[in-house]
């Protein structure tokens, strides 16, 4: 990316082994991200270009002498971050803030939407997949990169449980995996705030009980009549937007949680009385530790209990990613799955 709308395919060198911890890897499926179009609309042009993508499926192709737990032709799913799943916070369960983790298309790392990809930390990083799979399941495999497994998070971290009331902030594809996460985790109503009946129409298949189009103050109404004028327990924000935000704490009950899983474009957030301390609300989320969940997530999408693939709709090779990016940030495509 060299900018903002900027896109290039372009050709550079294969990546090599640079530490004995390393693997390199056949990219076989990949993806754009929503989190991608932020820079996609907003960073200043460059000279030099940064590599792009952080979602992949793919074969193990080269492996340092230190890995051991994967071999080359192994059929891997990768997190969108790097981690060593051993330091203090990986054992506790936050891979994102790794001490020795890293970040795709960062640090003299590659991106992952190209066609072969360099992964530090291999052995922590990469989690194998049955070299069989129906192909059918590779797109809702490639979600447990990133995707789902972030909606999930922001399910997890807000306590989602039977019972609850949650309410969902976003119809992208993060909001509507922290939908159907929220389903598998028992809630008993389900408020999706979106207003792209294509977009909420798989949030109810997901699990969504109720769905508010409306915004500001009419979709906070909404919600609290919905509620019985109680508010929400839980609110997963999946936008990272301002606005999301003071949804989230209005319609949120006294005693309630909010996670927040969208990549926040700002750096202030109202903390005070007439947004979390008079309401006595918990404040959590952040970047997901997917490593921390894929285990888990793998047996329910290969016996199909989930299919959270059901979030692409759109389908481009490498040499056209470029369009990819076009569909997304114009709203014609909800998530664009990527064929080297």
């Amino acid at each position: 990316m060299y900018g903002a709308g900027d896109v290039r395919v372009e050709e550079v060198p294969d990546p090599q082994i640079v530490e004995p911890t390393d693997a390199v890897v056949r990219v076989t499926l990949a993806c754009v991200c929503g989190s991608d179009l932020h820079p996609y609309r907003s960073t200043p042009a460059s000279a030099t270009g940064t590599p792009m993508g952080h979602e992949f499926l793919g074969v193990v192709e080269q492996v340092g002498s230190a890995v051991t737990n994967l071999k080359p032709g192994d059929f891997v799913v990768s997190p969108f971050a790097v981690s060593d799943n051993t330091c203090p916070f990986c054992r506790e369960g936050f891979h994102t803030s790794c001490q020795h983790g890293g970040w795709y298309g960062a640090g003299g790392i590659g991106g992952a939407q190209a066609e072969k990809v360099r992964v530090p930390q291999a052995d922590g990083t990469l989690v194998a997949l049955p070299g069989d799979v129906d192909e059918a399941l590779l797109p809702s495999l490639l979600t447990l990169s990133d995707v789902y497994l972030t909606g999930y998070h922001a399910a997890h971290m807000g306590r989602v449980e039977p019972g609850k009331t949650v309410t969902v902030i976003g119809d992208g594809a993060v909001g509507l995996s922290a939908v159907l996460a929220s389903k598998q985790l028992g809630a008993e109503q389900i408020i999706l705030m979106g207003r792209h009946t294509d977009r909420t129409d798989l949030g109810v298949t997901f699990g969504a009980t109720h769905v508010v189009p409306e915004c500001g103050e009419a979709g906070v109404a909404k919600v609290l009549e919905l509620t019985g004028g109680e508010g929400s327990h839980v609110v997963l924000e999946a936008v990272g937007h301002m606005p999301a935000y003071e949804q989230a704490f209005r319609v949120v009950r006294p005693g309630g949680v909010i996670s927040r899983v969208g990549v926040p474009q700002y750096e202030d957030a109202p903390v005070g009385f007439g947004s979390l301390f008079g309401k006595n609300a918990t404040l959590n989320g952040g970047p997901a530790p997917v490593r921390a969940y894929i285990e888990d997530a793998i047996p329910q999408v290969l016996s199909g209990q989930i299919a959270p693939g059901r979030v692409f709709d759109a389908e481009v090779t490498l040499d056209d990613i470029a369009e990819a990016y076009r569909l997304m940030d114009s709203r014609r495509a909800l998530k664009v799955l990527v064929r080297p």
